[in-house]
C-alpha cells in the first residue's frame, strides 16, 4: 500500500504562483510513474501532469505554465504552478502507479486525500 500526501494548496490571485507537494512516507517510490491531477465541482478527474524517470506528460491546458518534479531520495514529488487561472481552481490530487506513465486516471491506483486551489480573478 503506497500512502500519498498532498500540500500546499491554497487561495492566489490569479497570474500567482503555487507548489503543490506529494509525500509518500516511508515508501521508496522511485519506480512508480507520479501524476498530478485535478477535479472541479460538476466535472470528472482530468489529467494535469506525470512523471516517470526523467520523462514527463502535461496537459495542454497548463503546458508552459506548470512543471512537475521529484525529489527521488526524499519521495516527494512536486507541481510548480505558476501564470494561475481561474479556471486552474479545483482540488488537485497526486496518484501514483506501477508500470508505464500514462494520462488515464483510473489506470493510478494509489491516490492522495486532495488539496484545494482556488485562483481568484
Amino acid at each position: 500500500q503506497v500512502q500519498l500526501v498532498e500540500s500546499g494548496g491554497g487561495l492566489v490571485q490569479a497570474g500567482g504562483s503555487l507548489r503543490l507537494s506529494c509525500a509518500a512516507p516511508g515508501r521508496t517510490f522511485s519506480s512508480y510513474a507520479m501524476g498530478w491531477f485535478r477535479q472541479a465541482p460538476g466535472k470528472e478527474r482530468e489529467f494535469v501532469a506525470g512523471i516517470k524517470w526523467s520523462s514527463t506528460i502535461y496537459a495542454d491546458s497548463v503546458k508552459g505554465r506548470f512543471t512537475i518534479s521529484r525529489d527521488n531520495a526524499n519521495n516527494t514529488a512536486y507541481l510548480q504552478m505558476d501564470s494561475l487561472k481561474p479556471e486552474d481552481t479545483a482540488v488537485y490530487y497526486c496518484g501514483a502507479k506501477i508500470g508505464v506513465l500514462t494520462a488515464v486516471p483510473r489506470e493510478y491506483g494509489y491516490w492522495g486525500q486532495g488539496t484545494q486551489v482556488t485562483v481568484s480573478s
